[in-house]
């Protein structure tokens, strides 16, 4: 039986999910025995239009990905948004709250002029998406989870829990206690608190749990003090892309 066909596509990003995909060093080479890559800048030099699964980084930051990605979209049997750059638009979205003419002017100079951009938006707003894979960058883990799952024809699940689980099964203590403002009560789990447990705050870069115990997140609030103000500066860096920004419905799921 021929093996699936996989492709890895990235956009305005700067490819550090495709990175994480080739550390999976011990593992790498069942993938390569179970799914045929046809298309991966970080790993190979020859590609090919001819793919089951697209995996695609990045998100939409130019008018010419737009088709591009709609191209993908029309050959692969599904789609999966990797990273937070493809789920959420992720860092590349705090460019949406200045002029895009001067995010151009500041990166390019006097060149500014010779290159397009638009607001930044997520593959979804664009295309159907089958999965999203979260995280900046993903976890190796998660990725080898789903690869494994889509082999045997079940539908990858993610977690839908708050990172505050991990915290506590890990014994890691609450960042807020450390003074930091955490998103760890609302956002997706599934990374197994890696940021607490070294000492750094949530910042939600796995977006954020399907139903987020929203009177859970006022409550840790008033406890220590913190604003609405402060949490949405905080979620801004990696989900700072809204609904407002979203496509005419013409243009989007082609």
């Amino acid at each position: 039986m021929a093996k699936p066909k996989m492709a890895l596509f990235s956009f305005t990003c700067c490819e550090g999910c495709s990175l994480e995909v080739l550390n999976c060093e011990n593992e790498i080479l069942d993938i390569l025995g179970a799914l045929d890559v046809t298309n991966y800048r970080e790993a190979r030099t020859n590609r090919s239009d001819d793919y089951d699964i697209a995996f695609i980084e990045g998100s939409i930051s130019r008018e010419g990905e737009i088709e591009e990605l709609k191209k993908i979209r029309a050959n692969a049997k599904m789609l999966i948004a990797l990273g937070a750059c493809a789920h959420t638009t992720g860092l590349n979205a705090l460019k949406n709250f200045r002029p895009m003419a001067d995010a151009l002017t500041e990166v390019y100079g006097d060149k500014g002029g010779w290159f397009d951009t638009i607001p930044v938006r997520p593959l979804k707003d664009f295309v159907t998406v089958d999965l999203s894979l979260p995280g900046c960058p993903i976890t190796k883990e998660e990725f080898l989870r789903v690869v494994r799952e889509l082999l045997v024809g079940r539908k990858p699940k993610l977690p839908d829990y708050p990172v505050c689980v991990e915290c506590k099964m890990r014994e890691t203590i609450c960042m807020y206690h450390k003074k930091q403002t955490c998103l760890g009560v609302v956002a997706r789990a599934g990374c197994n608190a890696h940021c607490p447990a070294f000492g750094r705050r949530c910042t939600a870069c796995r977006g954020m749990v399907d139903t987020p115990n929203s009177q859970a997140a006022k409550d840790v609030m008033a406890e220590f003090g913190v604003t609405m103000e402060q949490v949405l500066d905080e979620f801004r860096l990696y989900n700072g892309w809204t609904p407002e920004a979203a496509p005419p419905a013409t243009e989007a799921k082609k």
